[in-house]
């Protein structure tokens, strides 16, 4: 894994935890590998294209064991060659480090 990102473990969100700050959300995108966008300000979100359906579902499942392995789950969309993930932290209603690490250990899929 390259990204110093993906090296990092998620750690526990509250209600209490405030969502990151604009700059905040900025310097951790340029962090993240090419593909992932900022949507509403407050989800980031990837499409990843496949060659067929049984490749999408077995990049789906991984990303599932990661967010198991991580306590931090993703909205997964899966169709015929194509996975969207969108990520956001649902208990603050926005992003948190934790949203840039679980995009970082998904691309970190490829490595």
């Amino acid at each position: 894994m390259k990204n110093r990102l993906a090296q990092k473990k998620c750690g526990s969100c509250t209600g209490d935890t405030p969502p990151l700050q604009d700059d905040q959300v900025s310097a951790l995108m340029k962090g993240l590998p090419d593909g992932w966008s900022l949507v509403d300000n407050q989800r980031i979100r990837k499409e990843f294209k496949l060659k067929d359906f049984r490749e999408a579902l077995d990049l789906a499942n991984a990303v599932g064991e990661i967010a198991e392995a991580e306590n931090h789950h993703p909205d997964i969309s899966l169709g015929w060659g194509r996975v969207v993930v969108t990520l956001y932290t649902h208990k603050v209603h926005g992003l948190t480090e934790n949203d840039f690490i679980l995009a970082a250990k998904i691309d970190a899929l490829g490595e």
